[in-house]
């Protein structure tokens, strides 16, 4: 990991976000606080997006510049000071891309996500026997160590679906994700059963989308929608690729990412189908 490079957390995306809105509200733009704090302008997007880290000296010179009542300015300091504190995952940083530790971020914070997936089952919901099953086939294979700790985060992140505050997790996925076989009969049975396990969940929603609705919204492939509690917050979408990933909060592109996914809904199998289904899968993989 490259000397202090700023590695995002929960308290740091939330002060982020915070700043962005509480300068929008008091009615400057970006040249104008870049030219009241001595920054350059393009410091100053790093640090509202969270690529940068912030100092408590100058948390509190932006609460002034801003004129924050005192409640809202010990909410901030309380936010900077917990943005040195490392989350779980600054500990495996080395075994996630920087692009996506952007995600492992957002999804610490979101209320809900809604997801399409086209070809397999999405990391929060996977089991430890398929998740190695996948990194078996990747065309450049990393060393056991470094297998050991993607697994380790893959399942830390799952803890998100449980707790007092679960993550409301809305997935849908193709046929072709519950027909393909990973890693062989017995591992895609367990997984098979997992998922069963988790609809039954109250944040949990699955479905699924059959071969027999045909073309449908998402022909050019996966997704990911999230929400979060913070108003300051807006709702994003994200696009995983190869070697990265695209993220946007741009209004109109979160809008047609949301249509598409309502159209999906409504042409994939109802949850309790969908359970009922994937059973039927499961049981033919018995036999």
């Amino acid at each position: 990991m490259a000397q202090g490079r700023h590695i995002p957390t929960v308290a740091s995306s939330r002060l982020a976000a915070e700043l962005r809105i509480l300068r929008e509200r008091a009615g400057f733009t970006w040249p104008a606080v870049a030219e009241e704090m001595g920054w350059s302008e393009s410091k100053l997007y790093r640090i509202e997006n969270d690529k940068s880290r912030i100092l408590a000296r100058d948390v509190k010179r932006l609460i002034k510049l801003y004129e924050i009542d005192d409640a809202k300015a010990e909410v901030l300091l309380e936010l900077a000071r917990q943005a040195r504190e490392p989350d779980w995952w600054h500990r495996y940083s080395g075994a996630i891309p920087e692009w996506f530790q952007v995600y492992v971020v957002l999804e610490a914070s979101a209320s809900e996500v809604r997801e399409y997936e086209s070809e397999l089952v999405p990391g929060t919901l996977q089991t430890e026997a398929y998740t190695r099953a996948i990194m078996s086939t990747a065309p450049i294979l990393d060393s056991d160590e470094e297998i050991e700790e993607k697994i380790a985060v893959r399942m830390n992140r799952q803890a998100r679906l449980a707790g007092e505050a679960p993550l409301n997790l809305w997935v849908v996925l193709n046929e072709a994700v519950i027909r393909r076989t990973v890693g062989g009969p017995e591992v895609m049975r367990e997984q098979l059963d997992h998922l069963v396990k988790l609809a039954r969940t109250r944040n949990v929603t699955l479905q699924v989308l059959p071969f027999d609705a045909g073309e449908h919204a998402a022909m050019l492939g996966s997704f990911y929608l999230m929400r979060f509690p913070d108003e300051g917050n807006p709702d994003k979408v994200y696009v995983e690729l190869q070697t990265g990933g695209v993220y946007s909060q741009k209004t109109d592109e979160v809008e047609r990412y949301s249509l598409v996914f309502d159209h999906l809904r409504a042409r994939a199998l109802g949850p309790e189908q969908t359970v009922e289904f994937i059973q039927q899968v499961a049981a033919e993989l018995t036999r």
